[in-house]
Parts: C-alpha cells; structure tokens; sequence
C-alpha cells in the first residue's frame, strides 16, 4: 500500500492540511473558511453551488459554514441580480482583510514545500497533478 499512487497523495495531502491548520489556528479559521475566503476574494461572488465545487465541500455543510461565516461578518449573501432564484455569497470587508493576511501565512507554506522539491520538479509536479483534476 505504501507504494500506491493513491495512497501517497492521500498522505502527501493530510499533511499539507494538518500542517495548514496549525498555521491558521491562531486566526481561528479552520481550512474550509480558508478556502471559502480564497474562492471569493475576487470580489465576484459565487452562486452555493459553485462555492460547494471550487471548495471541496457538499452544498448541506456549505451552507452551515457560510451561516458562521455570516454571524462572524466574513461574507454576505446577496440576491443574483440576473437570477433572482439563486444567492451569491460575497466578502465582507472583514473577510478580505482575513484573507489578505491568511494568503501570507499560505505562501510560506507554498514556498518551503517548492523549497523540498526544487522549482523545476515543483512546476512538473503541477503539471501532472492538474492533468489528473477532473474538469
């Protein structure tokens, strides 16, 4: 088992995010918010649905994390003004200073783990994992 491709990136990515939640603990934001903070940083906003995809997250607990995110004034829901049907979910102000200061602590971890590989592998390891994420 130990040398299944699987199974080596399984563990390559529960360290990676155990190592990611020591880092925010302090802030007091588990990944998902994280990455939740992340998805919307642009300013757009995001119908649930396609929160739920970017964020690895199913749309039921999605929409538990986004009250708390609400309650905790990160983000806000705004009607889609060119779908009254569905809710985009926006940054507060609060959630892009988060975030602004949380992409510090992330790209330190992204360099000490490009740092491990060297930068050519680091790039070819980008490579091919994006050619195993399904579109």
């Amino acid at each position: 088992m130990q040398n299944q491709l699987a199974y080596l990136i399984a563990i390559v990515n529960r360290q990676l995010e155990d190592e990611l939640q020591d880092k925010l603990r302090p802030e007091g934001i588990p990944i998902e918010q994280f990455r939740i903070l992340s998805a919307l940083k642009d300013g757009n906003g995001l119908a649930m649905g396609d929160l739920a995809a970017r964020v690895l997250v199913d749309s039921t607990t999605l929409t538990k994390i986004i009250d708390r995110m609400v309650t905790a004034m990160l983000v806000y829901r705004a009607p889609d003004p060119n779908d009254r049907r569905k809710v985009l979910v926006f940054l507060t102000a609060k959630g892009g200073a988060l975030i602004g200061r949380l992409e510090g602590v992330v790209g330190e971890q992204e360099e000490k783990l490009v740092n491990r590989l060297q930068q050519g592998k680091a790039e070819e390891l980008t490579r091919i994992l994006q050619t195993l994420v399904r579109n």
